[in-house]
Parts: structure tokens; sequence; C-alpha cells
């Protein structure tokens, strides 16, 4: 029986060719693009899953309140973990992790950036990481010990044995390789190209040994069966105890399982993070899905005319319902997994170019347990789902009436069942248009915004060596080469500002210190603010010679603000009982920073050369007009000469801003291409839909020719009716994108306006589309000859 419906399949499908190769491709793309994004879903959940222990690893987190409102840091107290593991029941391994290291490494003739972490002993023991060569007892209870990957061993000594071989890092300190572990998978949070030991990195930062400091991230891994709330309120308790600084804080213990999908923490409460495109991804996936299975519902239904007489003569020599229902329903479900064998050679077509718009490196194997059974639940719920109903539909057709060449009367609820199917679809098509263009709108207001400083021709690069010993040198020598408007040293590279304190420690006359509010802090060099590209609003800037200005402080609108009348030029703040009191020489006009939708933050900025060895960027400005290239060629000249032994790596300000939009790019993208793939697949549908009722209206519109309609009257009068379904599908799609894009803009400060041409736009385009689909079969219908079309025989 099943090689008679394969046989009554294939010969279906010699019949009618198009309908066939439209049945088959509809589906196919639905499937295919359901498969990407599953992989990409897939990818995200199982983020971290190779960590057999990760229900017990736990990363702290520290909330403190501001202004009302509570921020979490996930940088703690250098002490914090081995105070924690000595005197709190509970902890099993407690390791301090540095957030990733960029260090130049030397071997021979060769110089290379890698990206790595030092962090404790204990590291290896918390992640189960097994060793390929060496052994983790103590390698990281010795310092100058290094750990590398099997992929950075092979870049770093080719095939040699790297056990026992000598790195140099920074051309300052030698380490030696004591082990190399097999490269970490993509989707893990915690890797490194090189691991080296904590002691190592406090040599050289011996303010994370301080209890006062915001230091770098501690992690956990808990003994079966401890209570992390309980470890959190121990936790709370013991860093209240140690540093006023930290009387109000309380101490989270944030799970490995949550680390990739719920990441974001707003209020000190955790509100979701990446789990939110896997959501909204995977709702797109089973939409574009549904919309491919409706699309065979139409085309399938939009043929039932041709198949009558053959359910009739079924019918006639004794085949029952459910047979019928058997026999199609099979017929959907062979066609459903030749889209699948579609769909599977469409994927490894498009794969590459999906990982480059994901960022990911996604694999694909269909012949995987997970992959495999990924498939036929596809195939199989597109089968079921988008035959039953023509199933149901063609085996319900009267015997009598069809042989005997009598139009088919079906129910009102087929016809009312097929529109709403078509409007389903241009309203999802609709609304994921405009969705599209305002993310795009909502990412370009962003990027246009006053930024309150100019990223145009800003550069810079890290501080490296005796830079910073050597800045006046470097900076004079930078400015002779003509390239060159401005020069200076700063903490924090443009965009970013690292430290940070708050009006406990920053007092002021009036200060209220029943309330803590968060203040960045920035150390400059002279010339900053030039640099930049900045305005002052009241006084002046740091003079050229930096001694001049070591008690001076520039501060900006918003700190100016917080302190109301003590935020003047010429008033004085303290750092602490004792301390020298700093003049506000100058107020600078807000600028963005750290948060590229957000408003700016209080911000202090310190001119103090004693602590110049600390800067980490070495700010430059080009000429107006000035040809980049030429221009890196003569900082790289002037940089290779006073500071050797370092590669120059120049960034600019204006690419690291628009990396900063690379999600939101990303979804824009994403979703772009998804509005395509479903109104491409909706007008397939749409097309089945036009086909059927030109079929149904055939002897109608002969009637109609012979009387005298013309041939744009009969185009006319089949295209209104679809055209007034897409209408509807607009009046359904606008208000449903709308409150979808207000919600979605709600989450920033600086929003774009949600203008009526987008709708108008995404309305009249859907229009369009559907008018040129209907056409052809309307002009099809309305041309054919009405001798033919009025036989009835």
């Amino acid at each position: 029986m099943f090689k008679n419906y394969i046989l009554t399949t294939f010969r279906s499908l010699r019949n009618k060719p198009t309908y066939s190769l439209l049945n088959i491709t509809g589906l196919a793309l639905g499937i295919a693009c359901a498969t990407l994004i599953f992989l990409w879903v897939e990818d995200e959940l199982t983020w971290d899953h190779e960590v057999a222990n990760r229900n017990q690893i736990y990363w702290t987190r520290l909330n403190m309140p501001y202004n009302g409102k509570i921020t979490s840091y996930d940088g703690v107290p250098g002490p914090l973990a081995p105070e924690a593991i000595k005197t709190i029941p509970g902890i099993r391994y407690a390791i301090r992790v540095t957030n990733g290291e960029r260090q130049l490494f030397t071997i021979g003739d060769k110089v290379l950036y890698e990206n790595g972490t030092f962090a404790d002993s204990s590291y290896f023991d918390l992640l189960r990481i097994p060793f390929l060569k060496g052994s983790r007892v103590g390698c990281l209870r010795l310092k100058h010990s290094i750990v590398l990957t099997q992929s950075t061993a092979r870049k770093f000594f080719g095939d040699a044995e790297p056990i026992g071989k000598t790195l140099r890092m920074n051309n300052t300190i030698n380490y030696t390789v004591t082990g190399v572990v097999a490269d970490f998978p993509n989707n893990r949070t915690l890797q490194f190209n090189w691991l080296a030991a904590w002691d190592d990195y406090t040599d050289v930062q011996q303010w994370l040994t301080n209890w006062g400091s915001f230091g770098r991230p501690a992690i956990f891994e808990l003994e079966p069966g401890a209570n992390p709330d309980i470890v959190a309120q121990k936790l709370t308790a013991l860093i209240r105890s140690r540093d006023k600084t930290f009387a109000k804080t309380d101490m989270l213990l944030w799970s490995m399982n949550d680390w990739h999908l719920y990441d974001n923490y707003t209020n000190g409460k955790p509100d979701g993070g990446a789990i939110k495109f896997v959501k909204l991804f995977s709702l797109i996936a089973s939409i574009i899905l549904l919309i491919a299975c409706i699309n065979f519902m139409n085309l399938s239904t939009a043929r039932a005319g041709q198949r009558a007489r053959e359910v009739g003569v079924r019918k006639t020599l004794g085949a029952l319902k459910r047979s019928l229902i058997s026999r199609f329903i099979s017929e959907s479900l062979l066609l459903s997994f030749f889209s699948v064998a579609l769909a599977i050679v469409l994927v490894y077509l498009t794969l590459p170019l999906f990982n480059d718009l994901v960022a990911r490196e996604l694999v694909f194997h269909p012949l995987a347990p997970a992959h495999l059974a990924g498939l036929l639940a596809i195939g199989l719920s597109c089968g079921l789902l988008s035959g039953s109903y023509p199933a149901f539909y063609l085996s319900s057709f009267n015997p009598i009436a069809v042989l005997k060449g009598l139009k088919l009367r079906t129910k009102g609820s087929a016809g009312f069942i097929r529109r709403t199917l078509v409007t389903t679809q241009f309203v999802v098509s609709v609304a994921l248009i405009i969705c599209t263009v305002i993310i795009y709108q909502q990412v370009q207001h962003i990027k246009d915004r006053d930024l309150g400083f100019e990223k145009q021709n800003l550069l810079y690069l890290d501080v490296q060596g005796k830079m910073a010993e050597h800045y006046d040198a470097i900076r004079d020598h930078l400015m002779a080469s003509g390239a060159l408007d401005n020069v200076a040293l700063s903490l924090s590279p443009p965009l970013q500002m690292w430290s940070g304190t708050d009006n406990q420690h920053l007092v002021w006359e009036g200060d209220d210190l029943n309330s803590t509010e968060f203040i960045n802090q920035e150390l400059v060099s002279p010339g900053y603010i030039a640099t930049m590209g900045l305005k002052i609003k009241e006084g002046h800037d740091f003079y050229p010679n930096a001694k001049v200005d070591s008690n001076s402080i520039l501060i900006n609108e918003s700190l100016a603000t917080l302190m109301g009348k003590a935020g003047k030029v010429g008033n004085r703040v303290t750092t602490g009982q004792g301390s020298t009191p700093l003049t506000i020489v100058g107020i600078v006009r807000n600028f963005v920073f750290n948060d590229m939708y957000g408003k700016p933050t209080p911000l202090v900025m310190v001119c103090d050369p004693k602590n110049f060895t600390y800067c980490h960027s070495l700010d430059m400005r080009l000429k107006p007009g000035a040809n980049a290239s030429a221009a890196i060629a003569k900082i790289t000249a002037v940089i290779k000469a006073d500071n050797p032994g370092y590669p120059v790596e120049v960034k600019f300000a204006d690419s690291e801003f628009n990396q900063r939009f690379t999600d939101e790019t990303r979804i824009g993208k994403l979703a772009g291409l998804f509005a395509i793939l479903a109104i491409s697949i909706s007008c397939l549908g749409l097309f089945g839909l036009a086909a059927y009722t030109a079929e149904q209206r055939t002897k109608e519109l002969g009637i109609r020719k012979v009387l005298g309609a013309s041939v744009p009257g009969l185009a006319g009068l089949l295209s209104r009716e679809f055209l007034a379904l897409v209408t509807l599908s607009c009046l359904i799609a606008f208000p449903l994108a709308w409150w979808a894009m207000d919600s979605w803009l709600g989450n920033y400060a600086y929003r774009t306006a949600i203008h009526w041409w987008v709708f108008a736009t995404a309305g009249l385009g859907a229009l369009t589309i559907a008018l040129l689909t209907v056409s052809f079969q309307a002009l099809k219908a309305a041309l054919a000859n009405p001798v033919k079309t009025l036989r009835s025989e």
C-alpha cells in the first residue's frame, strides 16, 4: 500500500510540475530557515554544557545602591575568595580570574599578541580541565609558569615539544610552559589561549590586595547540597565587615547555567539577556515554518478541483473516508520529507553565510542524533500540519457531484480558512518589515546623536613598555611628525571610563552622605580635552604644565548638577579626611562614554603627573584632511623608535563606536532576512490562492467576457479580493508592530520616533508585491478563450 502511495505521489508531481515545485520549494525554504535558526538556538542553549559540574559553579556579583537604584558588578575585592573558602562552609573551590588579558609574547623572532587569563591554582580543579601535556597538579602554584591551549602552543612552537619551553611576556618576564590543554569550544564562557598564576598578576596590580577595591571576578564551586542563598548571605556579612565602602553592599551568587542567557541585571536583579533573542528567533522560526505550512495548504486546496474526479472514482469503488485521509496525509508527508531533503542541501549551501551573519561557527550534522531527531520532527509536524486540512477537505467531496461534473460546493468555512491563512502570512511579513526598518532607524539615531566629542580622526593605541615614562618625548616626536593636531594620555581608551568612586570618597560642601552616588573618575594628561574634541562650558582646561594642575580637577555637567551649589568653578572637593583639597578649574560639557544609549554619568578628571604611569591609552587626533594611512605610518615609526620591541596597533575611535552596535545591527539584518523569506513564502501562498480562485470562477469569467467585460476589468475583479486581504493584514500588523517596537525602544534613554511613513511604506510595499503576484494569475484567467472555458464537456 505504501508503495502505491509513493507511485501516486510521483504521478501527481509529474502531472503538475509547477504546483509541485512551489509546494516543495516553499516548504524547503521554511524548513531550511527554521533549521538555521534552531542551530543557533541550540548553540545558545548549550553554552557551558561541557562543564560537568556547572550546577555547583557560581560567579560572585556585588550589588551596590547608588542614587536610589542598585548597580551590579562582577568585580569583587581581591582578598574575598581566599578569605571566603577559609571562613564560609559549603565552598569547595574559590578562584579569582581576570576578565581577559591581551599580552605580548616573544619567542625568538616571533612577536605575538594573545588573549589569556590570570587565575588561582584551583582553576583546573574547579573546571575539571584535562591536560594533553603536563599536569595540573601544582602548575599555577609556580610563579612565572604558563599553560597554553593546543592551538596556541602550535602557533608559538610549531610541532616542537612545548613543555619546558620559555616565553617572554611584555618583554619583561620569562614564563615556562608547564602544560597544554585542548582548545575550548566557542560556546564557553571561561576560556583562554594562555593561563598564568594569579600571583604574577598581583605583583603588578598590587591594589587588588586591598579590601576596599572593586577587583576582579571571583568564581566558587559549592559543595553538593550547599545552599547558594545562605552562602551569599555569609559573603555579604564578610565583605561588609571588611571595608566601609561595602557597608550597604549585598552579595549574589550567579549560577553558571545563567551566565550566558541571563547576563543582564537591572536594579540588582536579573532581567534576562541573551535569552530574549533565543525566544524571539525561536518564535520567528516557528512562524516561518507555519507560513510555509500555510502556503502548502493553500496550494493543495488550489489543486483540489483537478483531484475531485479521482476522489469520486475512489469513493465509488469503495474507498472509505479514512483511507482517503490516510492517502492524502501520506502524500503530504512524502512531500514534506522531499522538502526536508532539499532543505538539507540549502542549509549546507547557506550555513557559511549564516555563520558570518551571526558571528558563530555553527556546524550542521544531519545524522547526529539531535539534528536527525529535529529534522524528523520538523518533517512530520510540517507534513501533518500542512496535509491535515487538505486531506479532510479532499476526502469530503460528494462522489455523485464530482462525477457529474457539477461545481463543488464547499462549506463557507473553507474559503474563510484560506483567507485567514493568507492574512496571517502577510500580518507577520508586514510586521517584520516594519520592525526591521525601526531597528535600523534606532541604531542610526544613536550613531548620529551628539556625542559631546569628535570621534572622527580620533586615534588611540595601548600604552606598552616604557611609553608612559617616556611620554613627553613621544608626544614631542609625534607632534613633530606633522600628522597630528593633539596627543594625550588617559587611564581609559576613548568611549570608556574604567575607574569609579562615590560621594563617600569624593566629598564636597553640602554633600548628602546618607546617599551614595556613583562617580566615574579619569586620569588624563594636559591636551586630553583638545584631543577628544570636548567643550569647556565654564572655567579653563588643564594647563600644559601638568605639575601646575596636580591639585586641580575638571568635572562634567552631570557631576556639577549632582553637587548643586558646590559644583562651581573655584570650589573644592576632598578625597577623604586629611587629604589635599582639589579645586574645580573647569566644567566640561557632557559627553557619551561607557553606555552609548544612556545619559552621561557624573565624571571627574584628574591631571596628576605622578600617576601617569597608570595610564593605558595614548590618544591622538589627526590633522583635518590628513591621509590616515600615511599618518599611521608616521605614528608607527615614532613609537617603534621611542618604545622598541612592541608591535604598534593604532585603533580608530569611530570603528570602536560602530562595534558597540553589533548586536542591534545583527538583529536588524536577521529581521530583514526573515522578513524577505516570510513575504516570499507568503507570495507563494497568495499565488496558490489566486490560482484556486481563478479555477473556481472560470465559467463566470467566460460569461463576463462574452457579455463584453474587458481584460483589465476581469483582472481587476480577481485582484480586488486579494488586495483587500493584504489591506486587512496591514491594518492588523500596524498596531502589533507599533506595540512591539514601542516596548523595545522603551529600553533606551535615547530613542528614535516611530514615524507614520514607515507603516505606510511597508503597507504599500506589501500591496505592490501582492498585486504583482496575483496579476499573473488574474491576467491568465482574463485572457483565457471563453469558448473553451464555457464548454461543459
